[in-house]
């Protein structure tokens, strides 16, 4: 019998509404720790696992016992996407459980000047997305692009990357990847 670990913590981190930080905080580890784990790229021992659920809280028991349902939902008006984001960069998810999908869509807005952050980001997967309107600089490895409304990128997200809008208006984008890693 196999456990989706990741997707069962990320369904009930996001139930909580905590963010991987948050969690990582309340846990003592790193928040790449949380990542690694919910995208099922790490495999935590069982007290490592024990520490994250206290920060939830939930025990071991109920944690392995919980069967959130699948996803049933096919459509979803604008105000039922689920913000995930905060600050100046807004992420707003198709679907609140995800619990057992492998694809994550979301509508991003960065506000002018908005980063994810001098340090790239890296997980599992793949990622792409097609800017709607602003200016993104996207940086990928050592490469880097300013994308305005139409173009698009779509990368395997080991590779070291970052996004900051650039310009004076808010850049929205429609984005996805798989496995979701938020």
């Amino acid at each position: 019998m196999s456990v989706d670990i990741g997707n069962r913590l990320r369904h009930l981190r996001l139930g909580r509404n905590l963010s991987q930080r948050e969690l990582a905080k309340r846990a003592g580890v790193t928040n790449s720790t949380i990542s690694l784990i919910e995208s099922n790229s790490a495999n935590p021992s069982v007290g490592a696992l024990k520490r994250i659920l206290d920060g939830i809280p939930i025990g071991l028991a109920e944690f392995f016992a919980f069967e959130p349902e699948a996803p049933k939902k096919a459509f979803y008006a604008a105000e039922e996407l689920v913000e995930i984001g905060k600050g100046p960069i807004s992420y707003r998810q198709i679907g609140e459980n995800l619990f057992g999908r492998s694809l994550q869509i979301l509508k991003e807005c960065y506000q002018p000047g908005a980063d994810t952050g001098k340090v790239p980001l890296v997980h599992e997967g793949e990622e792409g997305g097609i800017v709607l309107s602003g200016r993104l600089e996207v940086t990928v490895d050592d490469e880097r692009r300013i994308l305005g409304p139409g173009d698009a990128y779509y990368f395997e997200s080991r590779r070291p990357h970052r996004f900051r809008c650039v310009g004076p208006v808010p850049c929205e984008i429609i984005s996805a990847c798989t496995p979701p890693s938020f």
